[in-house]
């Protein structure tokens, strides 16, 4: 079954959407049809200074309680700044407010929302990994059947909670992973993928990873045969889309400016860039690092950025899609953007998601 859902991120944020706006926007999209709704957790995004960013984990629960039919998760929250347990018992409760449709989104986190709050980003995969085995063990907990853990960062000790999900055995965890030892840990514990900034080679090229990963750490058939190969993608409707593209092309280089994406189309590393501190180091607010991301990222072809996009008409939106599809993608995570946020909500749904569910019957 190919799902839909859209995002409240960056799109939302920048444009200064009321609380009241969003939660209109998320009960449209759960009247019109779409299969889950999301919610970024990002502590700021200081170059848009008018920009409004709300936790998500409050949110959602606001979402859970005007809509009805979706699915709700975070996209996603990371594994630095709150300990696993506090991510187990507010995946319990969303899941639990929202009657069964709880999703955790997690990833090991970005600099972004650790550096100007002094929050150490040392050995974050390490630490993500960690996470998840804890996350796991506290879901499956009670009073009456506590759980011990011992790792290099986390330790429990006759610890539980106290509240059970009603998705069963747990919350799906949506894991956001682009490199390859991420990737082989999404097959391990994920059960799904939500990568963003993407190509459709490169998303072939590491859902293939993931694939492998599941059939060598032993997941069930079932496991395999429900796994959610998500993408997040960026969609901007519009009546010229050569124009359009022009506008947003550089913002868009920038998201795929990574080691991966210019692996798969054979593209020459920038000499003198290092991609290892500018993943630990880079901050919205740091305009030396900015400058360098965007002199590296105009490097990309045009027409690799463009691949990453939806732009244009319904009929330009629609092959874009379709590509994506093929290339394994079965739940898209959609940030719409442009000045109409409730027409383009309603537009791709009466106009796109028909033609794309048809196709894959």
């Amino acid at each position: 079954m190919l799902k839909f859902g859209i995002q409240n991120g960056l799109n939302v944020a920048r444009a200064g959407f009321s609380e009241d706006q969003i939660l209109t926007a998320c009960l449209l999209a759960d009247r019109v049809g779409y299969n889950s709704i999301w919610y970024m957790d990002h502590s700021n995004v200081p170059q848009w200074t008018k920009a409004t960013v709300l936790d998500p984990w409050v949110m959602l629960s606001a979402i859970a309680a005007t809509t009805q039919n979706v699915e709700l998760g975070t996209c996603v929250t990371d594994a630095i700044r709150r300990h696993p347990s506090n991510i187990a018992l507010a995946a319990i409760t969303l899941d639990r407010i929202s009657k069964g449709r709880g999703t955790l989104g997690i990833g090991a986190g970005e600099a972004q929302n650790l550096k100007e709050f002094n929050i150490p980003f040392d050995n974050p995969v390490s630490k993500w990994e960690e996470q998840l085995q804890v996350i796991k063990l506290l879901y499956e907990s009670s009073p009456d059947h506590t759980v011990n853990f011992k790792g290099k960062y986390y330790e429990l000790n006759q610890a539980c909670l106290q509240a059970k999900p009603i998705r069963k055995p747990h919350p799906p965890t949506y894991m956001a992973a682009g490199g390859q030892r991420t990737l082989q840990m999404t097959g391990k514990y994920g059960d799904g993928w939500l990568p963003i900034g993407y190509t459709p080679e490169l998303f072939e090229d590491h859902a293939a990873t993931i694939t492998k990963s599941m059939k060598e750490n032993g997941r069930t058939k079932e496991e395999q045969e429900n796994f959610q190969y998500a993408l997040d993608i960026d969609v901007y409707f519009s009546e010229d889309a050569e124009e359009s593209w022009a506008k947003m092309k550089e913002a868009v280089k920038v998201s795929l400016f990574k080691p991966e994406v210019l692996r798969v189309h054979n593209l020459k590393s920038i000499e003198g860039f290092d991609f290892k501190k500018y993943f630990t180091e880079y901050s919205m607010s740091n305009q030396d690092w900015i400058v360098k991301m965007r002199e590296g990222a105009t490097t990309i072809p045009d027409a690799i950025a463009r691949s990453s996009v939806a732009v244009g008409t319904p009929d330009d939106v629609i092959p874009v899609f379709e590509r994506f599809v093929k290339a394994g993608v079965n739940h898209f995570v959609i940030r719409f953007w442009g000045s109409n946020y409730f027409g383009s909500i309603d537009k791709f749904a009466s106009k796109v998601m028909p033609h794309l569910k048809g196709n894959t019957r």
